[in-house]
């Protein structure tokens, strides 16, 4: 089926344009879930940006507030910039929004396997939904709107990372 993981390692990249308030977002609710789920030992998450002005900085403080509250540290994560290299070890490239989602599309390479998609494609709750907005110069009740969506799009997400059995007989 496409999008199954066909090897024991999944590797999963969250992007957003600054890598401080949505995809490290994304990259600790996804590892949550994936804890959870039992899978945080085959799933690997990381987090970049198309942007590279806030490389070496820790997420939004507002975001990494929100994200506490329910459960999720993003203290640890430093923001860091989408390379070409990051299109041959992730095997999924996450975009936050359609924006993001053409930015890395231009910057991937010729010949990549990175299978390339929006978060919110996967959502089940928010239907019809197809970008998780950019809080940074919004209200805070933004960056719980953003979790929100994020949220759901992990849940709908992790179906696809699970890897795929071998083959009967193997």
């Amino acid at each position: 089926m496409w999008g199954r993981a066909k090897t024991a390692k999944t590797r999963v990249l969250m992007v957003c344009m600054g890598n401080i308030c949505r995809s490290p977002t994304a990259e600790a609710v996804l590892r949550h879930k994936l804890k959870a789920a039992g899978l945080d030992k085959t799933v690997e998450v990381d987090s970049a940006g198309t942007y590279g002005g806030h490389v070496g900085e820790p997420p939004d403080a507002r975001a990494q507030r929100h994200a506490k509250l329910r459960g999720y540290d993003l203290s640890k994560l430093r923001a860091r910039r989408l390379t070409a290299e990051d299109f041959t070890r992730y095997d999924w490239v996450i975009a936050m929004d359609e924006d993001n989602l053409s930015r890395i599309a231009d910057l991937a390479p010729d010949g990549h396997t990175a299978r390339l998609a929006l978060l919110m494609t996967h959502a089940t709750r928010h239907s019809g939904v197809t970008a998780v907005p950019d809080p940074y110069y919004g209200p805070p009740a933004g960056f719980d709107h953003v979790l929100d969506l994020i949220e759901d799009g992990c849940d709908g997400l992790l179906p696809w990372l699970v890897p795929s059995p071998p083959p009967a007989g193997d």
